[in-house]
């Protein structure tokens, strides 16, 4: 059986007590959205600086959802390195162990929108997320989740995207993880599983979310108030820097 554990705060938070809690890998659960109600790719995200064991795992659990539900992998073989121009990044940059983000399905599409609010859906996604640890990781590891958007300490009614029909992407996430918990904590290692690849040792930069000005060596500007959920984007030809709250 597996010991997991869910963590709140904000991510940075999150990811320091998995790491000081030794867990074996760390997942937070995300659903994707989008102004085109057609979008459907299965997608993980990955740390800028991801161990091949993150981008191995990622490509897994995206290779079953496709398969699992018909829809397409996005980014690279189902993984995107780094984040949406860096979004993502930060909630897993600080941790210590292989680490993934995941968006499986388009909250904003109505047919997959369908499946997250449906039982059997929530099923068949937290029992792929399970195989997952359990193909990656041994018995009795130790693993961080983590429900994106949700329990956020400077941010505490954030619940992310709007689900299509009612609901949000963080409620809906957080019973996916809370099944996936339920089968990892009661699972049985006679069952068949696929064989695990090979584990390497993660390893992350853990730089602040602070954004800082510099000039001529010297700090002019420090603005620490950026969730890891926000846009930031620098307009080079105009020289503006926009943020922008998604929450």
């Amino acid at each position: 059986m597996y010991d997991v554990r869910f963590y709140k705060g904000n991510y940075k938070w999150r990811q320091k007590q998995a790491n000081q809690d030794r867990c074996s890998a760390y997942v937070e659960h995300h659903f994707n959205a989008s102004a085109n109600v057609n979008s459907n790719y299965a997608m993980v995200i990955t740390g800028r600086l991801a161990s091949q064991t993150s981008k191995s795992w990622g490509r897994w659990y995206a290779r079953r959802i496709s398969e699992q539900f018909n829809s397409p992998m996005g980014g690279t073989e189902g993984i995107l390195v780094g984040g949406y121009n860096g979004r993502g990044n930060g909630n897993l940059k600080y941790t210590r162990m292989p680490a993934i983000l995941l968006e499986p399905m388009f909250i904003s599409n109505p047919q997959q929108a369908a499946i997250v609010k449906d039982v059997e859906g929530q099923d068949k996604l937290a029992k792929v997320l399970a195989e997952s640890i359990v193909s990656f990781f041994p018995d009795n590891s130790r693993i961080g989740f983590s429900i994106g958007h949700k329990y956020k300490t400077s941010r505490p009614r954030d619940r992310g995207a709007s689900v299509y029909g009612g609901g949000t992407e963080a409620d809906y996430a957080e019973i996916v993880m809370e099944k996936a918990k339920y089968i990892l904590e009661n699972y049985d290692p006679a069952k068949i599983i696929e064989e695990p690849e090979v584990i390497e040792e993660e390893s992350q930069l853990s730089p602040d979310n602070d954004i800082r000005v510099i000039k001529n060596g010297k700090e002019i500007w420090l603005h620490n108030d950026i969730d890891e959920d926000d846009d930031v984007l620098w307009d080079q030809d105009n020289r503006i820097l926009y943020i922008t709250s998604n929450s």
